[in-house]
């Protein structure tokens, strides 16, 4: 005979309340982490799947940059070119699906997920400086198809391109300090 009130019996938990049920609504902007890693493999391609085109064309710049380092005759700077290079790529393929998961995460309305700082919904804005930029390298571009100009000139200036894009950067990154800088002296005084 069982006594209910036997102490032998192991007795079950109670069991936990249901576990949050996220329904998977389809959408059509939800974007393949899996396809964005794959686009990746061609550096920066992924995060332009995913709507980042600054980043991808940024990652797609530092390769080739690297490459190009990796290309000249600085034999000292071709182990460390090469070690980042590698690191670099696969950082690329990672970021480019880490990215879809979140945009996914975004667009579903979970809350509860905690987003890196950098994270923005892409938008669908435009650059004034990428619009110089492209054009500019359009033109030159055309200008050797159509009028036979020749290029050579390339080989020799591209570093100052590095140069401009890097003091651009050094701008931005002032001018975004004192709009911060301003911005919190005028919640201090109020």
């Amino acid at each position: 005979m069982t006594d209910s009130t036997d102490s032998s019996q192991e007795q079950t938990p109670p069991a936990a309340g249901p576990a949050p049920q996220y329904t998977a609504v389809h959408d059509s902007r939800r974007k393949s982490p899996m396809l964005a890693c794959f686009l990746s493999l061609m550096p920066g391609l992924g995060q332009v799947y995913v709507g980042y085109y600054q980043r991808g064309f940024l990652h797609a710049t530092v390769v080739a940059v690297l490459v190009t380092l990796l290309a000249t005759d600085l034999e000292e700077l071709i182990p460390l070119a090469g070690l980042f290079l590698a690191f670099f790529w696969l950082y690329n393929i990672i970021d480019a699906g880490r990215r879809a998961v979140l945009f996914n995460e975004v667009l579903a309305g979970r809350s509860d997920v905690e987003m890196p700082a950098d994270f923005k919904m892409p938008a669908l804005g435009g650059s004034v400086g990428g619009g110089v930029i492209i054009a500019a390298v359009g033109l030159v571009m055309l200008s050797k198809t159509a009028f036979d100009v020749s290029l050579d000139w390339l080989n020799d200036w591209w570093p100052a391109a590095l140069v401009l894009f890097g003091a651009y950067l050094i701008y931005k990154a002032k001018k975004d300090q004192s709009v911060t800088s301003s911005a919190s002296e005028w919640v201090e005084e109020e």
